[in-house]
């Protein structure tokens, strides 16, 4: 019976036992801080750059109006 009271976990193992759970915390805290960096990094490189769009009335009466043709007239002879 003394070997199955021994691999019991004794006064020293449980001390110890939190530290590496604390190691495991802080690694895992880490690595979603430095995907939360990558993923903020990845949107300003392709999102934030994008150019604010004409919107004064001279521009969306250009955009609205109808395209014009660049057919020459027709010729008789």
């Amino acid at each position: 019976m003394s070997s199955s009271s021994d691999s019991l976990s004794t006064p020293e193992q449980t001390s110890a036992s939190p530290r590496p759970l604390r190691r495991l915390m802080l690694e895992l805290f880490g690595v979603v801080a430095l995907k939360i960096v990558v993923l903020m990094l990845i949107w300003w490189v392709v999102f934030a750059p994008q150019p604010k769009p004409d919107v004064s009335p001279a521009a969306i009466a250009d955009r609205l109006a109808p395209a014009q043709s660049h057919v020459p007239p027709e010729t008789r002879p």
